[in-house]
Parts: C-alpha cells; sequence; structure tokens
C-alpha cells in the first residue's frame, strides 16, 4: 500500500512535506489499514501571502559569495527545485522545506517603495545588487505581480548596478529596462541550467522554464547587449554531471561569456528532502550518488565551512573543478564579468525638492 504522505504531487518537486527543525512536533502520515488518514490530493495550489517588511536590502558578508548586497522579492519558490538552498528559510515562518516552500509564496509588494527610500539616504553608498540571491525574482508568480519589474525601474531611474540571477526566461519582458541599463554599464544576467535533459529537469525543476527555453533567454539577452552567463549548477554527482562540457558548450554557442558552477549543497532539511526526491524518481542511482556526495566532503553530505561548500574536496571535486576550468578555456569563458559602474548612481530629484541656484 502506497504510503499517504511520500506519494509525489504533480508539478511539484519535494516528495513530502518535512516538518521544519524549529517545529516541536513532527507529524508523518501512516496508513495503518483504518482509513483514518486522508489521501492526497493530486495537486497542490499554490498560496500567495503578502509580507510587510521595513527593509528591503539584505546584506552579506559570507567571503564565498561574491556580492554584498541582495534583494529577494519573494520567500519561498514555485519552481519547486528540489534541491534548492533556499529551502531550509521556509523553517523561520513554521512552516516545512518540502512542499510548503513551493505551494505557499511570500512576496513583497513595497520592495520598489522601500528601495527608493533606501537608496534616497545620504549614507548609503552604490554597490553592485544581487536581484534573487536566496529564491527567483523571476518565478511564475511575477507574471501577475510585477514586483521584480517594479524594483528594476526604480535600479533604472537610479542608475544603479544589478546582477540578476534566474531559472526564467521571463526576464526577457524586462528588455526595455535591462537593454538601456546594460549599454551604460549597470546590468547583468546569470541564467542557472542544471541539465539539457528535459525529462530530468521536469523532475528535479517542475516549474521552471525548460533547458531550451533558458538557453533562448541567453541568445536573447546577449543579442540585446545584456552580458549574460550560465550557472551550471547545482552539479549532482552521478545524475548530471556528464553534462557538464555539454552545457557549456550549448551556453557558449548562445551567446554566453561567462561561466561558474555549484556542487550539490545539501544542509539542514535538504539532505532527507534530497534523498527522498531520489529514492522516488531515480533509485538505482541513489546510492553512488549520496556515496560521491559524502567523498566530496570528507564523510559527510554537507560541510558548511567557507570555500568547501560550493565546490567540496576530495578526487571526486578536484576532477570536477579541472572539467569545468578546461572546458572554458576551450570555449573562451571567463569566471567573472567585468565590475558593473557604480559611479553614475545618482538620486533623482523628487517633486517639490528645491532646484539649485547653479542648476
Amino acid at each position: 500500500m502506497a504510503d499517504p504522505g511520500r506519494t509525489p504531487l504533480k508539478g511539484r518537486g519535494a516528495v513530502t512535506n518535512r516538518t521544519g527543525r524549529f517545529e516541536r512536533l513532527s507529524v508523518d502520515p501512516f496508513d495503518d489499514g483504518w482509513g483514518t488518514v486522508e489521501e492526497r490530493p493530486e495537486k497542490a495550489r499554490t498560496e500567495l501571502h503578502a509580507e510587510d517588511t521595513r527593509t528591503i536590502i539584505a546584506k552579506n558578508d559570507s567571503p564565498d559569495i561574491p556580492f554584498f548586497q541582495s534583494i529577494n522579492p519573494y520567500k519561498g519558490c514555485e519552481h519547486g527545485c528540489v534541491y534548492c538552498f533556499a529551502r531550509p528559510t521556509h523553517a523561520y515562518l513554521g512552516l516545512s522545506p518540502g512542499l510548503d516552500f513551493e505551494t505557499k509564496i511570500f512576496h513583497k509588494p513595497r520592495a520598489a517603495e522601500l528601495l527608493r527610500k533606501e537608496l534616497s539616504k545620504k549614507s548609503y553608498k552604490a554597490a553592485v545588487l544581487a536581484l534573487g540571491a536566496n529564491t527567483d525574482p523571476y518565478q511564475p508568480a511575477e507574471r501577475k505581480l510585477r514586483i521584480t519589474r517594479s524594483v528594476l525601474e526604480v535600479l533604472a531611474e537610479f542608475n544603479h548596478p544589478v546582477n540578476i540571477v534566474s531559472k526564467s526566461n521571463l526576464m526577457l519582458r524586462d528588455l526595455d529596462l535591462l537593454a538601456p541599463m546594460a549599454q551604460k554599464g549597470l546590468a547583468s544576467v546569470l541564467i542557472s541550467i542544471t541539465t539539457l535533459d528535459r525529462e530530468l529537469a521536469g523532475k528535479m525543476e517542475p516549474r521552471a522554464a525548460t533547458p531550451s527555453r533558458r538557453l533562448e533567454a541567453v541568445r536573447a539577452l546577449h543579442e540585446a547587449g545584456v552580458p549574460v552567463g550560465v550557472l551550471t549548477s547545482p552539479m549532482v554527482p552521478g545524475l548530471n554531471d556528464h553534462e557538464l562540457d555539454a552545457l557549456l558548450e550549448g551556453a557558449r554557442s548562445a551567446g554566453a561569456e561567462y561561466a561558474n558552477y555549484v556542487l550539490l549543497r545539501l544542509p539542514l532539511e535538504i539532505k532527507d528532502l534530497f534523498a527522498e526526491w531520489l529514492e522516488e524518481h531515480y533509485p538505482h542511482r541513489a546510492a553512488r550518488v549520496m556515496s560521491l556526495m559524502r567523498q566530496s566532503h570528507g564523510g559527510r553530505l554537507y560541510n558548511a565551512d567557507f570555500g568547501r561548500r560550493m565546490r567540496g574536496e576530495g578526487p571526486y571535486a578536484q576532477v570536477l573543478e579541472r572539467r569545468f576550468q578546461l572546458a572554458c578555456k576551450r570555449l573562451g569563458l571567463v569566471r567573472k564579468f567585468p565590475p558593473r559602474r557604480t559611479d553614475l548612481f545618482r538620486v533623482p530629484p523628487q517633486p517639490g525638492d528645491q532646484r539649485s541656484l547653479f542648476g
């Protein structure tokens, strides 16, 4: 008899809704044959919740992350990527990093208003803003809510530099903003492409754009003059790592100039969610995948130390790094964009401002 708590839902990544680590009680549905457990519906509806917040710019001091500040218009992500390193953040909301993370989406409707206030402060100093460093700024809810769009409008008005990371092709809607910003040296985009295998992508990242759509986005951004790169991440040992060269070649052919990768990260609740997903979809590969992950983290599934959490260590991790380096050299891909400009930043005059005697 099927376990009612571990039946995959159509269009969702996580197999279960595991209790967050801060909850005192853990619920694990079990069918005892008496019909006391309700069967889960075949589909799980997405819930959108507005979140009021006082600030919008988050600061970062992690030495292995290449940005100082970021904006995340959304908490949770409907793309449903089973490996998403942001899943554990839903535990802080009293929710599950499993299905709750991809069905209960919190959005920040005042993001543009708050951003305008923060950028207008006399103490503010311009530095590249990472848009979507935690969850995807172009996830499905953005089509309707247009919060990311409103943030970009403010950044364009202030001549403020931005770098976007996404698995969507929805940013092409905003080329009217991104292209002029790119011409000034203010904008760049990273498209995350995990696999070229549409079937694998559909299981790992069920509501993200298909791999071909993401490559089309790379091409369109390049043709519009927007510096664009590719993140071949995460690399999952024994599952998609054999595609590394093909991913980089495809991205380069589409116009990507920059490339990087991250080894699969399994912090906190993700390790169990990912193990469940593997056993459900790729049981014949599960043992090998987990063995290679342990080999890459000194016998553990994850090492949170800066400098190691993104790349791992040991023979497997070293070979993966070397493969990536050689492919980038062969294809002419660089690992860093030229710096975005900060010298153009200005606070635009507001209605009612007193004009300068010399203006």
